[in-house]
């Protein structure tokens, strides 16, 4: 390659380590990681927890066979292990051979696009022979180590930045919760009554999905629980149903409709959505819950109650789990408490609240565009590191290439040769079987 400075080689990395045999974890052993042993047990993201075995005590790097973390260039995809570890068989355990850094190569990996390697359709992976194939830039071991010395320097310092941002990001969503709950006061306020939610508005429950009703006279867009999130209804993906006209004013959205998932992880359980007009002419399915509220009932308080009850865990006191999903069933729903004040007191803790509100949105905006530029600085950092624009050249480094020739002509001398295949004849070949025994060497002829 034309780009490389001086010194430095392109080696596939097949060439440069030695790929160690993990073991596949039985889940007994995973059960008993949970509660007790003090060896570190790693898969493909990282360490997942504890185990009372160990298979590798040493120095190497981890790299996740499968899933997403391919594509994710910041979050990192190789990992280090320096003492006993158990490693189950979705991660490649990897031993760099003597010219190639073992610091040098994490930060080569976790710098890596690996999008034209890893393959699959449903989940990635990245076999074997895949890897073995990567190319690594390779600069002499002395850069090498300049290299890992100069990055440890800067990737500590933004360490700590990233640090900061991620704790910074959870004090700002925490008061942002806060906020939430602290607005809609649950107490005996002066003008206030407290009914429940059937008595403050009226709760539907969506139409239900057939396979008849995928095609048909009528196709209408229906919104369901993968469009509604938290104040936001997301209209990327929706899909159509065949609404006769009749069914479809039952299940017709109107502004000012507040949808809630019916079904999802118990802390998004009863997730809240105003309904403002968009989509246009658009119904719902039985996996959401429609409150519509009543005459004495600002439909933005009603959004501001349903977010307090889901953040301060309302909802979550009336789960229902099947199959591993919470539910809110609308007779359960209907029962919970809702506050009312006067419309002229909702309106204005509904706009009081927005203002905080918009407050720590900003906030916790800065904070996570600081934390992509950190992203981003990191991503430059290693791609500078990596192009031999870090450190400067030194022309008495032994080149990478020379080193690669020796490593080469030391390794084909140790390689025994193959064995070829058996010139007997066929006489030969008949004869009875033998084996050797014993420090003398005897002959034993084995049955047939």
């Amino acid at each position: 390659m034309t780009d490389l400075p001086p010194g430095w080689i392109v080696a596939p990395l097949g060439e440069l380590v030695d790929v160690l045999d993990s073991q596949r974890v039985p889940v007994s052993a995973k059960e008993r990681a949970e509660r007790s042993g003090s060896v570190p047990y790693y898969g493909a993201a990282g360490q997942v927890g504890f185990i009372d075995a160990a298979i590798f005590d040493e120095d190497l790097v981890l790299l996740g066979e499968d899933g997403v973390q391919f594509f994710d260039l910041y979050k990192g995809k190789a990992y280090r292990i320096y003492g006993p570890a158990w490693v189950n068989n979705h991660a490649h355990v990897l031993r760099p051979r003597g010219m190639l850094e073992i610091s040098y190569l994490h930060h080569y990996l976790n710098s890596f696009d690996y999008r034209g390697y890893a393959n699959g359709t449903t989940r990635l992976k990245l076999t074997q022979a895949a890897m073995n194939r990567i190319p690594v830039r390779l600069p002499p071991v002395r850069e090498q180590c300049r290299i890992v010395a100069d990055l440890g320097v800067h990737l500590s310092r933004l360490d700590k930045a990233a640090d900061l941002l991620a704790k910074q990001l959870l004090r700002l969503r925490a008061l942002k919760k806060r906020v939430l709950v602290d607005a809609v006061p649950l107490g005996d306020e002066t003008g206030w009554r407290t009914v429940t939610v059937a008595e403050a508005g009226r709760v539907d429950l969506g139409r239900q999905r057939h396979p008849d009703w995928h095609t048909g006279e009528h196709m209408r867009p229906y919104l369901r629980v993968a469009n509604v999130f938290e104040d936001r209804i997301d209209t990327a993906d929706v899909m159509e149903m065949d609404f006769p006209p009749a069914i479809f004013e039952k299940f017709k959205l109107v502004p000012g409709d507040i949808l809630l998932n019916e079904g999802q992880s118990p802390e998004f359980l009863g997730r809240p959505a105003l309904y403002r007009g968009v989509p246009r002419d658009v119904a719902f399915t039985n996996s959401l819950l429609r409150f519509r509220a009543g005459p004495d009932v600002d439909p933005e308080w009603a959004l501001l109650v349903f977010r307090r009850h889901m953040h301060a865990g309302r909802f979550a006191r009336e789960v229902r789990i099947t199959t591993n999903i919470a539910h809110l069933s609308a007779t359960r729903f209907k029962a919970v408490e809702f506050p009312i004040p006067p419309l002229a007191e909702q309106r204005e803790i509904v706009a009081r609240t927005a203002d905080r509100l918009a407050g720590v949105d900003r906030l916790i905006a800065e904070v996570e565009h600081a934390a992509r530029k950190a992203d981003a600085l990191r991503a430059s950092l290693l791609a500078e590191a990596f192009a031999g624009r870090l450190v400067p050249q030194d022309p008495n480094d032994e080149p990478a290439a020379e080193l690669l020739a020796r490593i080469r002509a030391e390794r084909s001398a140790t390689i025994p040769k193959q064995r070829t295949r058996s010139r007997r004849t066929p006489r030969e070949l008949a004869a009875p079987p033998t084996r050797v025994t014993g420090d003398d060497y005897q002959q034993e002829t084995l049955p047939l």
